[in-house]
């Protein structure tokens, strides 16, 4: 069943949610300060391209850096993807049967404006990652 999810995601949403991080993500590469920013970028938009299945949880080590780099990420590129995804869920919930589509597209509102200090597992491994102090 998730792969069926993600094939019609992919094709109606994804693609182009993972256009939009990977354009963020060659933005940033440009310059040497901006690589760990077009790596986060590179890494969502994976996940925007194939979401079911994998969940994202807070990594315990990340400080005070992911944080000052979310902010960073936020004015630069976090605003406009966050509204790619809050305008493809409102156009997924317009019926019944993209509903699901549409939660899944909100899911990635938060990791859009925020991603440094998140990790993204499989929803398989995900009591291992509870196991380590993910939260």
């Amino acid at each position: 069943m998730r792969f069926i999810l993600n094939l019609i995601w992919a094709i109606f949403c994804g693609f182009w949610m993972f256009l939009g991080y990977a354009l963020a993500g060659l933005f940033f590469c440009i310059t040497i300060i901006g690589i760990p920013f077009g790596l986060a970028s590179f890494r969502i938009g994976v996940y925007a391209l194939w979401p079911f299945g994998r969940t994202v949880v807070r990594r315990p080590t990340a400080g005070a850096p992911s944080s000052i780099g979310n902010i960073f990420w936020v004015v630069l590129a976090g605003w406009w993807l966050a509204i790619g995804h809050i305008v493809s869920g409102i156009a997924w919930c317009v019926t019944i049967i993209g509903i699901p589509f549409g939660i899944a597209s909100f899911k990635l509102v938060p990791v859009s404006l925020l991603p440094l200090g998140r990790e993204i597992v499989d929803n398989d491994d995900l009591d291992s990652a509870y196991a380590r102090g993910y939260s």
